[in-house]
């Protein structure tokens, strides 16, 4: 029977048959390819990509070893992506040369690079390569003088966009050797990594380094100051953990942040993914010629796009005699853009950070700090802050926060720092003024002179122009010597486009206050500086604190002073100072002893020695210096009592530190037997010498024995003294002193003002021009009844003047 076919069927075998070759086709062509790439002998590719490679970055650039291509299936994907297989790439020996001008042939070597690719991605010209793994690199970095350096590649530009973009997420390093070798910065560094054994969490790594660190601050500031810092660290704790923020690192674990600054390590939070460190490193070389060396550890995988994931961190390493660690996190780290940090350092001046850090700061003894240090770095607008640092400085602490902003034209730091105990002697290397073992301590080649009082060291002004800075500073309690009356400490530091003030620098004196506007122009050569001083209620019982005549004393001192100088060592300021200093003491009392033993009244100092001590009363004490080129002129310089007017007169030589003065003492009442003579201040501030003007004496003893010769009872009138009945005229003095403010030209100007002198016919009041070497007094014989005057206000209330003037005098 014959069967019978419909066109339709046919048709459809034709397709079906035609759909099964092709289907057929496809299947071959697609194990072909397979069988293509997997048997395909990829090394025979390596020319052509040496050659493209070598082009795009424009140096040679070579695969050594064998090139190969596997295919696997993804980690970490789901559903049907999970059997799209992924193509993984291994390359062996491969070298990047160095320009021809370089030391060492190769930029960089490595053993082995792998690397998976992802598929899918592909369609849309991009390459993502979730990992890299790189064996043994070694890289070389060189920069010249002149700026070339061997790592900024020519790469090859397009004159159309690129049709494909490279997305790297991780790179995975196992072992590997860095060396850098530049000329502009002086640093010369070799750099091992290595895999880890283990991996080590970051709490450990912490509480290890916290360990260390606290080692290495015995070593700076003494077993008994590094026990004193971790007390600080822990009181300081509950007051950081309570401002700050940590970052939180893989989403899971905190990095190290406040918690773990009261020496609590172990305080890190752990939770399902604690950070670890999976590669250690190490490091050795030089900086500006000196040794450096170092260690410390990495988080097994670098984040490159993942900015969000911090990557702990982890170093402790030595420059010269400054040591610096650290642990925590940072996020993106090829720019740093976040840092979560735990901070350690020591060192022997705080101002030897300036090579390191580029930021200025005082020298002063040695010290050790621990802080949290977080921030964001950018290009141009990094802001950094040190907050809830604990230190110690010498045998003081310092405590407080303080902010660096990357700014134009130049960076600021700003913050609010505090020391509730101060040692008075760690503050004399702001100003040079320790001694030359203590600079040598600090890396000062300076030395002070030995016949030399007022500090010689040089200000590095060059440094003021790399910073601002707005930093306010309290002292609450101070430790000194005990014969100096210093209580506190305030000032405000502004510096700004070279000019450093302080406004004001602030002492607790006495009872009262001694403060400063101080500034200091460094933008200049040499510099120039204005000085202005307010001294208020200084009490005399307080000033003087292990005099014991001086117990009973009951009056205040104050006073103003206004200067101006150039120079570039507090020596050179003091040489080089116009102005004038004013001081006024107020009625009070005073130890009847201590008066008589400045007027060498011998009985009467024996008798009060044996049967007691009365008071005296103060009417009045009143000095004036005009101040011209570093020499001080006392214009006025008295004191009122009741039993006596004290006078001294001559000039104090700060150009060679030398004083040549006279006091002069006018008994008011009529004394027998007594030796009072004028005394005599000559030598200089390091070998001061007080005596006798044995002139003065000489004549008495001349006549005694002249008279002796005669009648032996008129020997002793010489040893007589008559009263003078003539007090100084303390309301009109304090008056002047008050309305007459003291005056300074600007600096490099003489000073030419008259300053105040004593009435006529007072004791002490100038008769004459005064020489150099004599002082300008001479006693009035007036007999008028003294007068005490009190000023309603205590003569407190000295006001510095608002401007400078020149004055015409002698």
């Amino acid at each position: 029977m014959a069967v019978l076919h419909s066109p339709g069927m046919t048709v459809g075998r034709t397709i079906g048959k035609v759909v099964a070759w092709i289907v057929a086709v496809l299947i071959i062509l697609i194990a072909a390819l397979m069988l293509f790439i997997f048997t395909f002998d990829w090394n025979l590719a390596r020319p052509l990509v040496n050659e493209k490679t070598s082009e795009a970055i424009g140096r040679p650039f070579a695969i050594e070893g064998d090139l190969t291509v596997g295919w696997h299936r993804p980690a970490g994907e789901t559903g049907w992506r999970a059997w799209v297989l992924w193509p993984s790439f291994s390359a062996r020996h491969i070298t990047i040369a160095n320009p021809d001008w370089t030391k060492n042939k190769h930029f960089a070597t490595l053993d082995r690079i792998d690397f998976q690719v992802k598929v899918l991605p592909l369609l849309t010209h991009d390459i993502i390569i979730p990992t890299i793994t790189l064996t043994n690199p070694a890289i070389d970095l060189e920069r010249l003088v002149d700026g070339r350096n061997n790592w900024t590649f020519k790469l090859k530009s397009s004159a159309r966009p690129l049709e494909w973009k490279l997305d790297l997420h991780d790179i995975w390093l196992n072992r590997g050797n860095i060396a850098l070798s530049d000329q502009q910065l002086k640093i010369d560094m070799q750099v091992v990594l290595n895999t880890l054994g283990q991996p080590i969490p970051i709490g450990e790594a912490l509480k290890q380094q916290e360990e260390k660190s606290r080692g290495a601050s015995a070593d700076a500031v003494g077993k008994e100051g590094a026990k004193q810092l971790s007390a600080q660290a822990k009181a300081a704790a509950p007051k950081a953990s309570e401002g700050s923020s940590s970052v939180v690192a893989s989403g899971a674990a905190r990095a190290p942040g406040p918690a773990a600054a009261s020496g609590t390590a172990t305080a890190v939070v752990q939770q399902k993914s604690v950070p670890q460190y999976g590669i250690g490193w190490s490091a050795n070389g030089t900086y500006k010629h000196s040794p450096v060396s170092g260690s410390g550890k990495l988080g097994g995988v670098l984040a490159l796009q993942d900015t969000s994931r911090p990557i702990p961190v982890q170093a402790d390493f030595k420059a010269g005699d400054l040591r610096v660690a650290l642990v925590g996190t940072v996020t993106n780290p090829a720019h740093l853009a976040a840092v979560d940090l735990r901070l350690w350092l020591q060192g022997s001046s705080l101002d030897r950070l300036y090579q390191l850090t580029g930021i200025t700061l005082p020298q002063t003894p040695p010290y050790a700090t621990e802080g949290h240090l977080i921030g964001n770095i950018r290009s141009g607008s990094s802001v950094l802050r040190y907050e809830h640092f604990t230190s110690r400085v010498g045998g003081s602490d310092v405590n407080g926060t303080v902010e660096y902003t990357q700014r134009q034209p130049r960076p600021l730091i700003e913050g609010e720092l505090v020391s509730n105990l101060l040692q008075f002697k760690d503050l004399a290397p702001v100003i040079g003024a320790d001694s030359n073992a203590s600079k040598a301590r600090r890396g000062e080649t300076a030395r002070q002179p030995s016949y030399k009082a007022v500090p010689t060291e040089g200000f590095k002004t060059d440094r003021w122009t790399a910073i601002d800075a707005d930093v306010k500073f309290t002292g609450r309690r101070m430790i000194k010597d005990p014969a100096l009356p210093i209580t506190d400490l305030y000032t405000h530091v502004v510096m700004k486009d070279g000019v450093l003030s302080l406004e004001p620098l602030k002492f607790g004196v006495a009872g009262g206050a001694l403060a400063s506007n101080i500034q200091l122009n460094g933008s200049t050569t040499p510099l120039k500086g204005r000085f202005s001083t307010q001294a208020r209620h200084l009490k005399l019982k307080q000033l003087l604190p292990t005099v014991k005549t001086m117990e009973s004393a009951l009056g205040e001192i104050d006073g103003d002073a206004e200067l101006s100088a150039t120079g570039n060592t507090p020596a050179a300021l003091a040489a080089t100072s116009n102005g004038e200093v004013k001081l006024l003491v107020t009625d009070g009392t005073i130890s009847r002893l201590l008066m008589e033993e400045a007027g060498l009244n011998v009985a009467n100092v024996v008798y009060e020695k044996l049967y007691g001590n009365r008071d005296v009363y103060i009417n009045c004490a009143a000095a004036d210096f005009v101040v011209t080129d570093g020499v001080l002129d006392s214009h006025v310089f008295a004191l009122d009592t009741q039993d006596a007017v004290i006078n001294i007169g001559g000039k104090v030589n700060m150009k060679n530190e030398s004083m040549d003065l006279g006091v002069h003492p006018h008994t008011k009442g009529f004394r027998i037997f007594t030796l009072r003579s004028p005394l005599y201040v000559k030598g200089t501030f390091k070998n001061p010498h007080v005596g006798v003007n044995t002139t003065a004496l000489a004549l008495r003893g001349g006549a005694m024995i002249g008279l002796g010769l005669i009648n032996p009872f008129a020997a002793l009138i010489p040893l007589i003294a008559p009263s003078n009945h003539k007090s100084l005229p303390c309301g009109q003095l304090m008056t002047a002193m008050q309305s007459e403010q003291p005056t300074a030209p600007p600096p490099g100007q003489r000073q030419r003002s008259s300053g105040l002198r004593l009435p006529a016919g007072t004791p002490g009041a100038a008769t004459a021009e005064p020489s150099a070497s004599t002082p300008a007094v001479a006693a009035s014989r007036s007999s008028a009844p003294s007068k005490k005057t009190t000023p309603s206000n205590g003569g407190a209330a000295l006001q510095s003047p608002a401007n400078s003037a020149d004055h015409t005098g002698s």
